[in-house]
């Protein structure tokens, strides 16, 4: 039994999404301090980016997240970065770390013509299973935490009101996402872009983050592209 539950832990840290970035050859062997991230602040946009409207969202593994909603109808680019910690810079070896507070997560550019907020709850809900406090999938720690981080009062208060109604449809037992105000997010290094769509013969990528994709398109058809 104690030989089984060892080989399973093995297996199990394979499969995370933090050793899973060691098969990059960017940060193999080991410092991406020369690779910069990008903050961007509550009362600002990416202006690299031409949307009308943007969200925030963590849910695990963001390679994971940001295939999800790029799936999506509606969604322009997804973002793969770093919210929700206090430290005033985030990169991968800390926050994967879990020395920093932030959680992994995706700022989503969308159109607001095509999709509202509403739907993109409905994706981020839809996506996950947010009862695992602190968990999300083989993905474990704070930095892989279910969240909100709404940008005004309208935001907070769908989120608030989406949650109840899961909650009264017995959607979920419980729900561990937290809604918190936006302060800050950071452009997770370039190589974290894209990442399933870069690398599918990538172990976690072909044994997590696909599966997850594809659990999602099957349940909701009629919100892909």
């Amino acid at each position: 039994m104690k030989t089984t539950i060892l080989f399973l832990s093995f297996i199990f840290t394979l499969s995370s999404c933090s050793n899973a970035a060691n098969d990059n050859p960017v940060s193999n062997g080991g410092s991406t301090d020369g690779l910069q991230t990008v903050r961007i602040d509550a009362n600002q946009t990416d202006p690299a980016i031409q949307s009308n409207s943007i969200a925030y969202f963590a849910s695990g593994c963001f390679w994971c997240v940001e295939a999800v909603f790029e799936s999506v109808i509606g969604v322009g680019d997804v973002i793969s970065g770093y919210s929700g910690g206090k430290a005033s810079d985030a990169k991968y070896e800390l926050v994967s770390a879990g020395r920093t507070n932030h959680a992994e997560a995706v700022a989503v550019h969308y159109d607001s013509t095509k999709i509202d907020y509403t739907t993109l709850l409905k994706v981020f809900f839809g996506s996950q299973d947010p009862t695992t406090l602190n968990q999300q999938g083989p993905d474990r720690g704070k930095q892989y935490r279910s969240s909100i981080f709404y940008r005004n009062a309208k935001e907070k208060d769908l989120s608030e009101q989406y949650v109840a109604e899961l909650l009264k449809q017995g959607t979920f037992s419980k729900i561990t996402t937290e809604i918190v105000p936006f302060e800050a997010f950071y452009a997770a290094e370039d190589y974290h872009q894209n990442y399933e769509h870069k690398n599918p013969d990538n172990g976690y990528v072909k044994a997590v983050s696909v599966p997850r994709l594809n659990k999602f398109k099957a349940k909701f058809p009629e919100l892909l592209k």
